[in-house]
């Protein structure tokens, strides 16, 4: 407990998907493709973006922290991702931490019905890298600046679903690391 502890304290040391980049547009954005991964997950609807995040990340700590079948825990990873889809009007959400390795061939089995174990197949990202406290206008508007980045250069994306990424825990002060990632259409 006061490793994971630590680690969400001071983000040190901690785990993250393996990606390669293929290019980078200057400050603007990098072209990422990540790795078939896997994630442990959680829905939600019906609430802001920000509460949405505090929520799923509640979740997803309790199961890092030994809410799983196997009663394992997890060492923290990052980031936390926020799958944000706008069907018919209503904001839904699936909030996701990465499966350390050691745990990606068989990740215990959540405990909580809310939560599960989502396997990302490889997809190509463009990701804005920004700093600061993340919340949900700050989000938008580096969402904002990507969308008019890509268009500036003739660059074709899909409009939904996108993700917002954390990489530092609230209590971290300084460098922070913020991502906005738009996905790049399949066979592009």
């Amino acid at each position: 407990m006061l490793k994971a502890v630590g680690q969400v304290l001071f983000s040190s040391e901690l785990q993250t998907p393996k990606f390669t980049v293929h290019e980078k547009k200057g400050e603007d954005y990098d072209i990422r493709t990540y790795e078939a991964t896997k994630w442990v997950s959680t829905s939600l609807s019906g609430m802001q973006w920000d509460a949405a995040m505090y929520t799923g990340f509640r979740k997803l700590f309790s199961y890092v922290q030994g809410n799983n079948k196997n009663k394992a825990k997890l060492d923290m990873t990052t980031p936390v991702s926020c799958l944000v889809d706008s069907p018919a009007g209503e904001s839904c959400f699936v909030v996701s931490l990465y499966i350390q390795k050691e745990h990606q061939e068989n990740p215990p089995e959540p405990n909580d019905p809310d939560v599960f174990v989502e396997h990302r197949k490889e997809f190509t990202a463009y990701v804005r890298t920004y700093s600061g406290f993340a919340n949900e206008k700050s989000k938008r508007e580096e969402l904002l600046k990507l969308t008019e980045s890509l268009q500036r250069d003739g660059v074709k994306y899909k409009d939904k679903p996108f993700y917002a990424a954390g990489y530092d825990s609230p209590f971290k002060l300084t460098n922070r690391r913020n991502e906005v990632w738009i996905l790049k259409p399949e066979g592009e």
